[in-house]
C-alpha cells in the first residue's frame, strides 16, 4: 500500500461530565488523531494516552514525539510494501508505546480495508451484528451522587455498570448501589491498580454483592499478586493495565492470575494483537469484555467491531457517545435495547465530521511519506 501523508492532528473534547478513577479526574479529552492518506483512501485513529503519564507511562506530548521521530520513519523504510500486518514488526525494535504503535497500525488498516472495501468487523472475525453495552461510572462526592448516576444510566437502557472504586470508596458505595437496585443488576468494579495483596481481606468484602468481577485491583506488574488474591476473594479478578500482549495473557491465565480479562487494544498495541489475545482467552476459556479509554467516535467504531468476535461474552465499556460528548467527531453512536450497532461499511465504518474536527483541533503536523 502506498501512503501519501500521515498527519497528526490534536483535539480536545470537553466531556459531558467529569470522570474520575483513582488516577485523577478528567475534564475533557484531549487526543492526537492520525489520518494516513494513500491515492484512494483516508484512515483514522485516535491516540489513547492521557496528556499525563498516570494510567500508563505514555503520555500525548511523548507519543507524537516517538509517532514522528522514531515510529513513521521505520514506516516509510518499508515504502510500498506497508501494510497493517507489517506495522508490528517494522517498529518492534522501538521499546514500549503500545499506544503510539496502535494508533498508526490501526490508521493504516482502515486505510487499508476502506481501500478493499472490507469492514473492520468482518476483518477482524465479529459474528455480531450489534454488541451489548456497559457503562462506566466514575468516582461520585456522595453517594447520593452515585445513586443518582446509575439509576440515569439504568434508565437509558444500560446492560452493565462499572463501578471506578479506590481505598476510602469501595465496600459501602457497591453496598448502596446493590440495595438500591437489586441484585439482577449485572454490576462489576474497577480498581485501576489502587491496593495491594494486603488488601485482600477488605476485598473479600466485596464478595457478597455478587459482583461479575472486580478489575486490576493490584498494580500491573503483579502478576503474583494477583494469583494469590484470586484464591482469598470470591470475586473473579480481571485483568487490565497487566495484560499488554497475548503472550501476557497466556502468562497471567496460567498463573491463575485471572478469569476474565479486559481487552483494550490500544494498551496491546493495536487490533491485531486484541484478536490474538481474544484467541488465546478463548482457547483457555477465559471469557474478554473490550475497555475504553474515553474514545471518540473513531476509536469507539473499532472497538465496538472488536466487541462482535465470538469471546467477548460480556458487556463492555462501549457506551453511546452521549455518555461522554455533547457533540462527538463523527455521527454519534446511539443505545438501542442496551446495544450498539457494529459499523458496516468500509474500514473503522464511520465518517470525520470536518466542521467539527476544525473547529477542536489545537494544532497539526503534516508528515510526507
Amino acid at each position: 500500500m502506498k501512503i501519501e501523508n500521515i498527519e497528526m492532528r490534536r483535539v480536545t473534547l470537553p466531556l459531558v461530565t467529569p470522570f474520575r478513577t483513582s488516577f485523577g479526574t478528567a475534564y475533557e479529552r484531549e487526543t492526537t488523531l492520525v489520518r494516513v492518506t494513500t491515492a484512494n483512501a483516508e484512515g483514522w485513529a485516535e491516540h489513547a494516552a492521557e496528556p499525563d503519564p498516570l494510567y500508563s507511562s505514555e503520555f500525548l506530548d511523548g507519543g507524537d514525539l516517538v509517532i514522528r521521530d522514531h515510529l513513521i520513519p521505520r514506516l516509510q523504510a518499508l515504502g510500498d510494501r506497508l501494510t497493517a500486518d507489517r506495522v508490528a514488526t517494522a517498529l518492534a525494535p522501538v521499546k514500549g508505546h503500545p499506544m503510539s504503535k496502535a494508533v498508526l497500525e490501526t490508521a493504516i488498516l482502515d486505510a487499508q480495508l476502506k481501500e478493499t472495501g472490507v469492514s473492520f468487523g468482518d476483518h477482524l472475525g465479529a459474528v455480531h451484528e450489534r454488541v451489548p453495552a456497559g457503562v462506566s461510572v466514575g468516582i461520585m462526592d456522595s453517594h447520593e451522587e452515585l445513586l443518582d448516576a446509575v439509576g440515569r444510566y439504568l434508565d437509558e437502557g444500560y446492560l452493565r455498570i462499572k463501578l471506578k472504586i479506590e481505598p476510602g470508596w469501595d465496600v459501602v458505595p457497591v453496598r448502596a448501589v446493590r440495595e438500591r437496585f437489586g441484585d439482577d443488576v449485572l454490576l462489576q468494579v474497577d480498581a485501576n491498580t489502587a491496593y495491594t495483596l494486603a488488601d485482600a481481606r477488605h476485598l473479600a468484602q466485596l464478595d457478597p454483592f455478587n459482583l461479575l468481577l472486580i478489575e486490576q485491583p493490584l498494580p500491573e506488574d503483579d502478576l503474583l499478586g494477583h494469583a494469590g488474591l484470586a484464591k482469598l476473594i470470591t470475586t473473579p479478578v480481571c485483568l487490565d493495565e497487566s495484560i499488554e500482549s497475548a503472550r501476557d495473557a497466556a502468562a497471567a491465565i496460567a498463573l491463575g492470575a485471572c478469569s476474565v480479562i479486559n481487552v483494550k487494544p490500544a494498551r496491546v498495541g493495536g487490533y491485531l494483537e486484541a484478536r490474538r489475545i481474544h484467541d488465546v482467552a478463548a482457547a483457555n476459556g477465559v471469557p474478554v469484555w473490550c475497555g475504553g479509554m474515553l474514545e471518540t467516535g473513531i476509536g469507539r467504531a473499532a472497538n465496538v467491531a472488536l466487541a462482535a468476535l465470538p469471546n467477548f461474552v460480556m458487556p463492555g465499556d462501549t457506551s453511546a457517545s452521549n455518555r461522554y460528548y455533547t457533540q462527538d467527531l463523527t455521527a454519534p453512536f446511539v443505545l438501542e435495547d442496551g446495544h450498539l450497532a457494529v459499523p458496516t461499511g468500509p474500514g473503522i465504518g464511520v465518517d470525520v465530521l470536518p466542521d467539527v474536527l476544525n473547529e477542536l483541533t489545537t494544532r497539526t503536523t503534516d508528515i510526507r511519506f
